[in-house]
């Protein structure tokens, strides 16, 4: 699928959207849910986990890791402070399915941990994780599951008058200064977002001093960056539906914390349409669109000369229809089409240029029944890899590989008492193997690293099966789960043991992709208890995760997976007033594979003051928040780096974050 399709198609579906709505009059329209249950349903088989609100805002972090590795079952690549990318379950890169508005965010993230995704915390409203049945309605990239970034770039709803919110806030830890601006305007059915955002760190203090730039600092050397983005979009309603659009750009540059010489520049410029038909009553209730044309760049400079640019420019389209029920069944339907193109130029480029195409149809339906509800999704896809190799380069293999993955889940939610819920999943997942999977076979200079692809790769293949139980009783809530995912044949980036030179006399550790038989099971826990009502209001809010992953051939552990960790804080609010004291504990992690470190547990502090303050007609949030208030040392188990060079992964050390939202 080329631009040229996307745009033929985007416009055809586009007129249709507009000529049956405009047939209608203009109206109002109830806000779109954008969640990952396609359905909207209160009642979820896979609950999803959300961070929104003065939660998010406090998170203060500038990538979606380091956002949301508080979660259970939820950790972070942790490479430098921007650049972190979720890990669920202890699967990542291309297993977890990054959304924005759930729509595919098409970039190079997952291709090595260096690599950003080119969304800030600050540009969004609110982050899910999903997992189960509906995380298959995006493809075998979703085996671990689903992560949605959900702003209001395309507006979904019709305003009449001006909203808008600003963020400021500094940072001792890294001295970082962050802020951003976004404003809506309507006159009714037609709604204009425009938003931007700025975020500026300089090197992360650590809690002891290490070598750099020649000397000795308590500064992470080489882990200043700077971001910038911005946003335009608009919407226009109608009685049966409404229509959308937006351009977002994304800039950042960033150093690798790999290598002090390495300094990286992102840029994301994105274009994006979205609507809704709502035809005359029929067995259609909603016919929704999403299509997204992406250009991504990423360029490694070592010492101030460009090294190796990675590019990568992708179009997606997706049309999903919702049916009306037949009694107590619902679902929908849809097809997704992506066609990518990924290139890298440059001595020390490790993967060649590439092209991917992927079709795909799903279905997911939920039936109602007086116990509960059944959940069933489905979705076959058919995908075409092709290595193109690089100019100048003759270690890449050139050919291509043709895939047909199909993915099915069965979830249930049994109402046990009026408090009480129970859900299981079973589900079987293939994910065909990725471009660099198969093809890569060169140095990779931001992780230090010799990366080796594999051509004969199969589909990745899972069965996995899930049982949660809840409770909920007012303020009062818990939940306890238990997952058990086995691969028949799961692709590692493992170490050879062996060393690869580069040049004469240098030389880099040798990481290849081989498919081994795997094993990932765990348990995850979380829950809140109101000590005391009225004034002040006193919650103690807690949470605890297990993972352990194994590679079945050989029963050793499988690398970077988080070890057992707890969490708990204690919540205050008394009227505008609000207070959160808290730690997170990290065990020490000694399910290593032969060869390489333990990694030593930590626990961390952390506190937090808050004040919400009626301003006209407006509100400010005041807010400060202490982490790591101890200055401990610790070092995630899940980053690369802490086994290539473990005196460079390092958390941050103590960090003082201050700040204000204003909206109005």
């Amino acid at each position: 699928m080329n631009l040229h399709f996307l745009r033929s198609a985007v416009g055809a579906a586009a007129g249709t959207l507009c000529l049956s709505a405009a047939a209608q009059g203009a109206g109002t329209l109830p806000d779109v849910t954008v969640t990952g249950n396609p359905l909207g349903s209160s009642q979820r088989v896979a609950p999803v986990e959300r961070v929104e609100g003065t939660g998010l805002l406090l998170r203060g972090q500038g990538s979606l890791g380091g956002a949301l590795d508080h979660l259970p079952g939820v950790s972070s690549t942790h490479f430098g402070p921007g650049v972190s990318r979720p890990i669920l379950r202890g699967l990542d890169g291309d297993r977890i399915r990054i959304l924005r508005n759930g729509a595919a965010q098409l970039d190079a993230s997952s291709l090595s941990f260096d690599h950003a995704v080119p969304i800030d915390p600050l540009t969004v409203d609110r982050i899910e994780v999903l997992r189960g049945p509906a995380a298959l309605l995006y493809g075998g990239t979703a085996i671990g599951g689903v992560v949605n970034a959900i702003d209001g770039r395309i507006p979904r709803s019709p305003l009449q008058g001006l909203t808008g919110r600003a963020d400021a806030s500094l940072a001792t830890g890294r001295r970082e200064r962050a802020g951003a601006v976004m404003l809506q305007a309507g006159t009714g059915n037609q709604v204009l977002h425009v938003d931007a955002f700025g975020r500026d760190n300089e090197d992360v203090r650590l809690p002891l001093a290490l070598p750099c730039a020649g000397g000795v600092s308590d500064r992470l050397c080489n882990t200043a960056g700077e971001a910038r983005g911005a946003a335009l979009g608009g919407s226009t309603f109608f009685e049966r539906g409404w229509l959308g659009a937006s351009v977002s750009t994304h800039r950042k540059d960033y150093g690798s914390p790999a290598d002090e010489a390495v300094r990286i520049g992102m840029r994301s410029d994105r274009y994006a349409i979205e609507g809704q038909w709502r035809p005359a009553p029929g067995w259609l209730e909603n016919v929704q669109l999403q299509a997204a044309h992406t250009d991504y760049g990423h360029t490694e400079f070592e010492a101030g000369e460009t090294g190796t640019v990675f590019a990568t420019r992708g179009n997606e389209l997706r049309l999903q229809a919702r049916h009306r029920a037949f009694g107590p069944l619902s679902g929908v339907v849809g097809l997704q089409a992506e066609h990518t193109r990924f290139s890298a130029l440059g001595d020390e480029a490790f993967a060649p240029a590439s092209r991917t195409r992927q079709q795909a149809v799903f279905i997911h339906e939920e039936l109602a029944l007086d116990w509960g509800r059944l959940s069933l999704g489905a979705r076959t896809e058919r995908v075409r890899v092709a290595s193109q190799g690089s100019p100048g380069v003759d270690r890449f293999l050139v050919g291509s590989r043709e895939f047909q993955p199909t993915s099915y889940a069965l979830g249930a939610l049994w109402k046990l008492a009026p408090s009480w819920e129970l859900t299981g999943q079973l589900a079987h997942s293939e994910r065909a193997p990725r471009d660099y999977e198969l093809f890569a076979n060169g140095p990779h200079i931001a992780t230090q690293a010799w990366e080796q692809g594999d051509a004969t790769l199969g589909l990745e293949r899972s069965n996995s099966a899930e049982l949660a139980l809840a409770w909920k009783q007012g303020p009062n809530e818990a939940r306890l789960g238990a997952f058990a995912y086995r691969f028949s044949n799961y692709i590692a980036l493992q170490t050879t043991g062996a060393d690869r030179e580069v040049e004469p006399g240098e030389t880099l550790p040798e990481f290849a992709y081989r498919d081994v038989p795997a094993r990932f099971h765990g348990l995850e826990a979380s829950g809140n208890w109101r000590l005391r009502s009225g004034a002040p209001q006193l919650d103690i809010a807690w949470r605890a995760d297990q993972v352990r992953a194994t590679d079945r051939s050989t029963g050793e552990p499988l690398p970077r997976i988080a070890p057992v960790r707890a969490g708990a804080a204690l919540v205050l609010k008394r009227g505008e007033w609000g207070g959160r004291l808290g730690f997170d504990h990290a065990a020490r992690q000694d399910r290593v594979p032969t060869g390489a470190a333990a990694v030593a547990g930590y626990t961390t502090w952390h506190a937090a003051l808050t004040r919400e303050q009626a301003v006209g007609q407006g509100q400010l949030l005041w807010y400060a928040r202490l982490d790591n208030l101890t200055d401990t040392v610790a070092r995630p188990a899940t980053s690369f780096l802490t086994q290539t060079a473990p005196e460079r992964a390092l958390l941050a050390g103590r960090s003082l974050r201050v700040g204000v939202r204003a909206e109005f």
